[in-house]
């Protein structure tokens, strides 16, 4: 059996055009996977669509400066981060991570220790097993009102996806009828207890075609229903 290896995606910030594709060809060479932006008005966009394994950030850009752009991530994700930087009065704010940087690379740099330094806090930042396998099991986005199981779109109702939500974000805990109701519907609309009954019915089959494996939702006699799947990440 062939074994399959991933390349990690590296995210090039840098408004050099020369500089920029010198990094891209070493780390290109080291066997990662490249996406380059120019300005730092359309980071953030770009970490959200398509999240890279680690950002080389160059701290002057035009559109959003490194620092701001530093700050920002770190208000949504971990994503390591290494600052690239030619003022050499911002290394002290560098290195005392104020801006929540995982390292920084001065310039003039040899394109070989910035591959050095990129191996260096990918191990560093590699997530344990166990993290993996949470992660990638049952996800939801508030935001965008999407839910998945590993890595598998959900497609949910509107009250489904808020089904789906209470009973996941609380694995064990028994949600009678009425508290579920309670979490599904904002207009006071006039449902009864059967009205979970048939969401539950739905919201199982489209779970199950997913992962027949799994229990998802138990009913418990008298009670309600509780989640038995594995853990949930709210993104």
């Amino acid at each position: 059996m062939s074994q399959q290896y991933y390349e990690p995606l590296i995210l090039v910030v840098e408004d050099e055009p020369k500089l920029a594709q010198l990094m891209i060809d070493y780390l290109q060479a080291a066997n990662f996977r490249t996406h380059h932006i120019a300005r730092g008005d359309e980071v953030i966009d770009s970490v959200q669509q398509t999240p890279p394994d680690l950002l080389l950030l160059d701290l002057m850009l035009p559109g959003k400066d490194g620092l701001s752009i530093c700050r920002d991530i770190r208000r949504f994700s971990e994503l390591p981060i290494i600052m690239v930087t030619a003022k050499i009065e911002e290394i002290d704010r560098l290195l005392g991570l104020e801006i929540g940087a995982d390292d920084y690379i001065c310039k003039p740099f040899s394109p070989r220790e910035v591959v050095a330094r990129v191996k260096t806090i990918l191990r560093r930042c590699k997530p344990k097993p166990e993290e993996v396998a949470q992660a990638s099991l049952l996800k939801i986005d508030e935001s965008r009102f999407q839910a998945s199981w590993r890595e598998q779109p959900i497609d949910l109702t509107p009250a489904e996806f808020r089904l789906l939500k209470t009973l996941s974000l609380e694995p064990g805990k028994v949600f009678s009828r009425e508290q579920l109701l309670n979490h599904l519907y904002d207009d006071y609309r006039v449902v009864t207890d059967r009205t979970i009954d048939s969401h539950i019915k739905n919201l199982r089959r489209k779970l199950e075609l997913l992962d027949a494996d799994q229990p998802f939702i138990r009913a418990v006699y008298g009670m309600g229903y509780r989640w038995e799947a594995d853990l949930c990440h709210l993104i």
